[in-house]
Formats: C-alpha cells, structure tokens, sequence
C-alpha cells in the first residue's frame, strides 16, 4: 500500500516534487534535468511520471514540461510491464524499485541496463528510489498483505522496512557521474527528504479524509436518528387534533344542553334551512355545484368551532364558494341580498354557546362556573396549553355540570395532556441532544469534499414537527 496521489493533494504532491528538482539543480551544477515518477499501490506498482524540470545553460530558468514521449506517461506502466523477465532488456526502474537500491549510469555504452534507454533520451542518469518505512504507513499490521512478485515468483519487498513511494531519475552531463559519488549521496539525501515530505502530505490528508468522514458520519447518524424520532413524533401530532376534537365534544354537549333547557331549536340549524332553501330557489346552475354547496352546509352543521375558528371555516367553505356561484350562475337581485343576511344570521350563530343572555337562563350551574367553563372550552386552541386543559380538568370534576360524558372526557383529557407533554419533552431534549452531538462539527473542519444536499451546510435538520402545536 503506497501513497496514491489521488487519495493526497496533488497539487501539494507536485509542487514537493517541483521543489526537489530545484534543489538538486542548486546542489549539483552538472545536472540537466529531473524527473519524478510516482510508484503505485500493491501490487501493481504502476509507475507514471509526475514532475520533469529542464534547467538552461546558464543555469537561470527551469522549464517544467514533459519533454517526449514515455511509455510512463498517463497511465503509467504496471509492475509486470517493466520489471526483470527473460527476453526482455532490462531497465533501472525495474532495479530502483524491486531491490530498493540506486543505479547509476555512469557510461551508458557499457551499462546493461541503458540498452532499452528511460524515457527514450540518451544520458549519464542516476536514479534514487524514494523510500518511506512500513511502519509509517501501518503496513505491518496486514500480515496477509498482497506483496509484488518477481519472474520467478517471490515476493519483492516483504523481508524490506520500506517500500518505494517514488523514484527520481536525474540526468548529469556527460561524464561527470560516478557510482557512489558525493553527487548520488547527495541526490540520496534529498530523496529520503522527499520521502518525508509525500508522506507527511499524505498524513495531512488522511487526517483530513478521516475528520470529514467522521463528520460526515456524525451527521448522518444524527440525521437519521432525527428522521426516525421526528416519523414517530409527527404521528404523535395526532394527539392535539384528538385534544381539540375533545374540547369540540364538550361544547356540542354544552349547546344541546342549552337548547334543551330553553327548548329552543339551534340557530344554526334555522339559518342553514333557510340557506338551503334559497339554494333551491336558484335557477339555471349547475347540479353538481349546487351539491357541493348543500354538502357544506350539511358540515358546518355537524362542527363545533370556537367562534373565531368557526368565522374562518365559514368564509372558505361556504361564503366564498356561494359567491363564486353566485358570479357564475347570475340570479335575481333579492337572492344576493337574502344569501347576505343569512350569512350574517350564520356568523352570529356561532357565538349561540358564549351568548350571555342565553347562558344566564340556564340556572342549574354557579356563574363563577359557568363563567370558567364557558371561558374554557370556546378558547382558541391553536396550541397545546398545559395549564388550560388542568383547568379544564378541574371544571369537569364538578358534579353540578351536567355533561353526558364529563367523567369520561376528563379521563380522556387527562391522559392526552400525559402524552402531549411527554412528546414535547421527547422533541425538546432530542433537538438539545442533537445539537450537542454535533457541537463543534465547525469548530475548524475544511468542509471541502461533504456532499451537496439537505446535509450540506453541516447542521442535522430541525426537527419541529409539533412546532405548532406546543409552546
């Protein structure tokens, strides 16, 4: 396992490169040229040149550029295309690379490994495997790791500390390198420098790899365990429409009473016969409209809205629908102005259970009671309010308030209000736990590389599906 180039930053990978070759050109004033070949994982050890730097005879510009064709261009050659086979010339890159050792070229019309020529130029070459250790790159905890393999089948590399991360290649002028000169100590030296520098590039990355994926993991969990709790809580959010379907119960109940005692019939009912029959009346429309609106009528009878709510459901379900009708199917002035007043007559029948002269005919119930559970359950419910249903609760323990179902529906209220309030403490303290899991996922991570999406900004999605319902 060697360092890739594409799992580290290249461009940090290239400019170390860039950086050697300039410093050899410094050091050694025979040198004409510099090449870096990157080495590939196990076991392919596919080779493929990465930096090449020509300097000028005055020793002032560098050029960077491939100068010609190579068979180690993009994609490189693999292990088995280069290394020592019968038949085949042999090359220093094999040599550098599968005995961990430098070759030097310091005669190339006697050097047996200059027949087939690197890179196809002609040159007095030294070339210096860069080396990193096993160890550094936690090789040695793979016992069965897939070593290379010579012609003759033995495994390159496993009795080695190291393995060949890169290979330089330097070509001097003519005659002017020896085999085991000061200048391949020193092309040495630079390359064990050059070694260092990849892997401590690669370190970096591998760090950052791994902090992105960690948070990248952090994230997800935490996503996934806010989607599942928030699937759970949002069935939960049931619950307040049970609640207000309750409270609506009582308040039937409590105008029925009314009724009843005043044997009166409801002016709701009164209103919306009258409606029905003005819809008749209308020549001319379309039936299926004409169901429609009946249809309505038929619901607002059977609702029991606190007022407020009840003037809303009133004006889009049936007023605007009636003036829609009205607008497509013209009928004779005085039916306008009859469905006007009984829509009137209809927005006022929805205050018949708060009506004070009418409660104050119904004698059997205290009007401090009264009063409080009037108050109680024709108030707006637009959101969970503990300490109103404890109220409420309260009123309905009396015995004087004659509710068909008062025992009942305290019970039912009670052990909603039970479930209501644990769900809200599941969301508050999940949202808190969530939040401190993900607590300095900011605080310096280079976001770079996380993907685009519900999770790009970092943050787990709120999870606020009873936002409505609880204060």
């Amino acid at each position: 396992m060697t360092i890739d180039p594409k799992l580290s930053n290249e461009a940090e990978v290239r400019k170390a490169c860039m950086g050697m070759i300039e410093t050899i050109f410094l050091c050694l004033p025979d040198v004409l040229m510099g090449t870096i070949y990157h080495v590939g994982k196990m076991p392919d050890l596919v080779v493929k040149r990465t930096a090449c730097g020509t300097i000028d005879d005055e020793r002032k510009n560098i050029t960077w550029s491939l100068p010609s064709v190579s068979e180690y261009d993009d994609p490189g050659r693999s292990w088995t295309d280069y290394r020592d086979e019968p038949g085949r010339s042999l090359e220093a890159m094999a040599w550098c690379i599968e005995r961990q050792k430098r070759w030097t070229s310091e005669d190339p019309a006697s050097d047996i490994r200059h027949s087939r020529p690197l890179d196809n130029d002609e040159g007095f070459n030294h070339l210096e495997p860069v080396l990193v250790r096993k160890s550094d790159l936690n090789l040695d905890m793979y016992d069965s790791f897939d070593y290379p393999r010579n012609w003759n089948g033995d495994m390159i590399w496993k009795d080695s500390e190291y393995v060949v991360v890169a290979v330089l290649k330097i070509q001097f002028r003519p005659y002017t390198i020896k085999i085991n000169s000061n200048e391949t100590r020193v092309i040495k030296k630079l390359a064990h420098s050059l070694g260092t520098e990849i892997l401590s590039t690669q370190l970096r990355q591998d760090s950052l790899n791994t902090m992105r994926q960690l948070a990248m993991d952090r994230l997800n969990v935490c996503n996934v365990l806010a989607d599942s709790l928030r699937n759970a809580i949002a069935k939960f959010g049931l619950i307040f429409s049970v609640l207000k379907q309750e409270i609506g119960f009582l308040r039937e109940q409590w105008e029925q009473i009314l009724l009843n005692y005043s044997e009166k019939e409801g002016p709701k009912a009164m209103v919306l016969r009258d409606l029905e029959a003005l819809l008749n009346e209308c020549v001319s429309a379309d039936e299926g409209m004409k169901k429609v609106l009946s249809d309505a009528h038929t619901k607002f009878l059977e609702i029991c809205l606190p007022p407020e709510q009840g003037r809303k459901w009133l004006e889009m379900q049936i007023i605007k629908r009636w003036e829609k009708f009205l607008d497509k199917y013209p009928q004779k002035e005085s039916i306008n102005i009859r469905a006007g007043h009984i829509f009137d007559e209809l927005k006022q029948s929805l205050y018949f259970g708060i009506d004070s002269d009418i409660a104050a005919e119904y004698d059997l119930i205290s009007d401090d009671l009264k009063s409080e559970w009037i108050d109680l359950i024709y108030k707006n419910t637009e959101s969970f309010n503990s300490s109103m249903l404890d109220r409420l609760i309260n009123v309905l323990t009396e015995p004087s308030l004659n509710i068909p179902s008062r025992e009942k529906s305290r019970k039912n209220l009670i052990q909603l209000k039970a479930l209501a309030e644990t769900i809200n403490d599941l969301e508050r303290n999940t949202n808190f736990l969530l939040n401190q899991v993900l607590k300095g996922q900011d605080d310096g991570i280079d976001r770079e590389g996380i993907p685009e999406g519900d999770n790009a900004t970092g943050k787990v999605k709120e999870n606020n599906v009873l936002s409505s319902f609880f204060q």
